[in-house]
């Protein structure tokens, strides 16, 4: 390395004692810190340290079945039930070539059965039938109320 002028030297010694009589100052405030730390053990230890008093959350509202008057309340909103064939992905350029008569493949074969929705939420499968000269669909295989739940979150 290059060699450094004395002025440097000079600058170099006095940030050294600079430092030195910085961390003199600071070892000798530590003696201090520790009558500090006393003082301060000694507060903490007068405090006096409670439990906090929790009560226990009730709703009087509720009588004491709860569960039969929640299905109650939430019994008359309404839900959107759905029934899904199948689906596909298909490119905007496929896409905007569709005319009428166009087929499209769907995912499913036929036969297969549907996927019943509620609220976009698989719930059933069931068939196709025709009730007086409507589509309907009869319920081949209903998922638990467990399996609903878990699926939800």
């Amino acid at each position: 390395m290059a060699e450094e002028s004395p002025d440097q030297e000079g600058m170099d010694e006095g940030l050294a004692d600079e430092w030195a009589a910085a961390m003199t100052e600071a070892g000798e405030g530590e003696g201090d810190g520790d009558g500090l730390e006393d003082e301060w053990a000694s507060a903490m230890s007068e405090q006096e340290v409670e439990p906090a008093k929790l009560e226990e959350l009730t709703n009087p509202a509720l009588p004491s079945g709860g569960v039969g008057s929640d299905l109650d309340l939430i019994m008359d909103i309404p839900v959107f039930l759905s029934m899904e064939l199948g689906s596909t992905e298909i490119a905007i350029r496929n896409l905007m070539q569709l005319t009428q008569g166009s087929v499209v493949e769907l995912d499913r074969y036929a036969g297969e059965p549907l996927d019943v929705l509620v609220n976009g939420t698989l719930i059933a499968h069931g068939e196709v039938v025709v009730v007086n000269d409507r589509y309907g669909i009869r319920l081949t295989d209903v998922v638990s109320p467990s399996e609903r739940i878990r699926r939800l979150k």
